[in-house]
């Protein structure tokens, strides 16, 4: 095997050396014998399959809850629902009785739906993975296939594969595997995710290359460069090795002048709360609400969003809590909502615009419950807005949050207004910015949406893979702007897009002013690392620097000097 290296998205802060172990989960089911189809026969075939398939599922969700954490776990309630979807039911008894057997049938049912979600943008795209790992199980349990079993690989492995849906992910066991690299996928793919969960290196989308790999080669698979190095040498095996020792940070971190900034976790579940803690977060940074609506027939009333919310607060004591309140829409469609189907949901209702209108009844319970958890919980809480784009809509926000505290002091149950702040997600939030800040305690930039809406580059998209990067100038001013506006209205201001979790850029962000870094529990101690080696005025002569640049790759140049 020639020395080399291939390149796609690294998933995970993390590198590794390990033997390579090809998994490949397709089947050929060969044609089938349409002559000694019964149709009776084949259905309840069909309907046993789907039986044993329910089964593993809740099995491999209550395994995966405990685990890795509730919020991935989720993806199983959804393979659930595809279990029982009426029109891939229909498919399989149209096939069947068009002399189909059970296997077959369930194949063409599959086609469509996937074919579908593969054409959409975003993280819907990634509902065609869910739809295959359904396929997949249903075949699997009718031709009496052995499953391989991802859990039980050699000590050292390093899983290559076309893909890795979320059941083969789960089944991972990261004392155990190295790390794993995938033909497909992006950043926002369930393998990812889960891979950022259980901190194990990847590195999904290499293409077609990676199927040259051979079976048992040596490769070091860094997460962080997006890199699969084959027959890696001694230094570069040595610095794999190095990269996987983590030093976990648990106080609160200052650069060398002795500047403090807070770094915080983005959470979706309770169940991820021991998990951050464990990487040395200073708080919650961001808690998506949301995941709490998600993958169930109706929404959690008060008293368990407030169980959630203030196990939250006494998980981190001395820390502070920020709660999004629910952002719904775009990527995060809820069925019991009845959300409407725009061409471009991304462009519509969702957010604070779905609160302040058709879901005012669930933001109200939504504030009921966290200004309860505001005044019971150990911690300090704070509100965070999404989605706003003009001052008319947090002004009404605002407003609510005064009527529902009116409402707790007329019923005598005991509440408190906690700290306000609007998420800057859109170019509008940036040039408002200076009013916003006027109005609340804090902002706090969400990058991803930011640089989607900046650059006219959508999320997902890997055609526009470059202008998705949150240091294109036109991005960096407007973070910056925000910083400005923050500071100039006695507000502080944090970060909780990925950007916030890369330590390469720790330097640039401290320069520019933040007060707090909100990311993904992985990366945590690697970025309280880089604030303690920061020199905050070295830190904003760099940051001026970088401002001042007018391309992409001169800023990028800046940061590697």
């Amino acid at each position: 095997m020639s020395r080399r290296t291939l390149t796609g998205t690294g998933a995970t802060p993390r590198a590794a050396v390990g033997t390579v172990v090809w998994y490949d989960r397709d089947s050929d089911l060969g044609d089938p014998d349409e002559t000694s189809v019964d149709p009776p026969t084949e259905l309840e075939r069909f309907e046993d399959a789907r039986e044993a398939a329910r089964a593993e599922l809740e099995a491999e969700r209550e395994r995966t809850a405990e685990r890795v954490g509730e919020q991935e776990a989720g993806v199983f309630d959804a393979h659930l629902q595809f279990l029982d979807d009426p029109q891939i039911e229909s498919g399989v008894t149209s096939a069947v009785e068009n002399d189909l057997p059970a296997e077959h049938a369930v194949k063409r049912a599959f086609a469509d739906p996937i074919e579908q979600f593969q054409e959409m943008d975003g993280r819907m795209a990634e509902r065609a993975d869910d739809l295959r790992d359904v396929r997949d199980r249903l075949i699997r349990l009718l031709t009496g296939s052995e499953r391989v079993d991802l859990g039980d690989l050699p000590n050292g492995a390093v899983v290559l594969a076309e893909r890795l849906t979320p059941s083969d992910t789960a089944q991972l066991d990261p004392d155990r595997v190295a790390g794993f690299a995938t033909v497909t996928g992006g950043r926002t793919s369930h393998a990812a995710i889960f891979a950022r969960s259980l901190a194990l290196p990847a590195v999904v989308g290499i293409g077609d290359e990676l199927r040259e790999v051979e079976e048992d080669a040596t490769v070091v698979v860094d997460g962080e460069t997006g890199e699969l190095c084959l027959d890696p040498t001694d230094e570069r095996r040595e610095e794999a090795a190095t990269a996987s020792e983590v030093d976990v940070r648990t106080d609160p971190v200052s650069t060398v002048d002795g500047t403090t900034v807070e770094v915080a976790a983005n959470v979706g579940q309770p169940a991820e709360l021991d998990g951050v803690r464990a990487q040395g977060a200073d708080g919650i940074g961001l808690y998506r609400t949301e995941f709490l609506f998600l993958d169930r027939q109706s929404p959690p009333d008060e008293d368990e969003q407030y169980d959630a919310y203030t196990t939250a607060l006494d998980t981190f004591p001395d820390g502070r809590v920020i709660v999004r309140t629910l952002d719904i829409g775009g990527d995060k469609p809820i069925p019991y909502l009845n959300l409407p189907d725009e061409e471009n949901p991304f462009l519509g209702e969702r957010g604070i615009r779905r609160s302040l209108d058709s879901d005012t009844e669930l933001f109200e319970t939504q504030l009921r419950a966290l200004l309860r958890a505001a005044a019971d919980g150990d911690g300090e809480l704070a509100i965070m807005f999404p989605l706003v784009t003009t001052v008319d809509e947090l002004d009404a926000a605002l407003e609510t949050v005064d009527a529902v505290a009116t409402q707790l002091d007329a019923e005598n149950v005991t509440h408190a207004v906690p700290e306000l702040g609007v998420m800057i997600e859109t170019p509008s939030a940036v040039f408002a910015a200076p009013e916003l800040a006027e109005r609340v305690d804090f902002l706090s930039v969400g990058t991803n949406d930011l640089t989607q809406y900046t650059m006219a580059a959508a999320r997902g998209n890997e055609n526009v893979e470059a202008l998705r990067d949150p240091t294109q100038p036109a991005v960096l001013r407007a973070i910056a702007r925000t910083v400005e506006a923050a500071h100039e209205n006695d507000a502080w201001v944090g970060m909780c897009g990925e950007m916030a979790g890369d330590p390469d850029l720790t330097e640039l962000l401290v320069g520019l002013g933040f007060d707090e870094l909100s990311m993904s529990a992985v990366t945590i101690p690697d970025v309280k690392a880089a604030v303690q080696s920061v020199h905050t005025d070295e830190a904003s002569a760099h940051a001026t620097h970088a401002l001042d640049a007018a391309t992409r790759e001169q800023i990028r140049t800046q940061l590697d000097e």
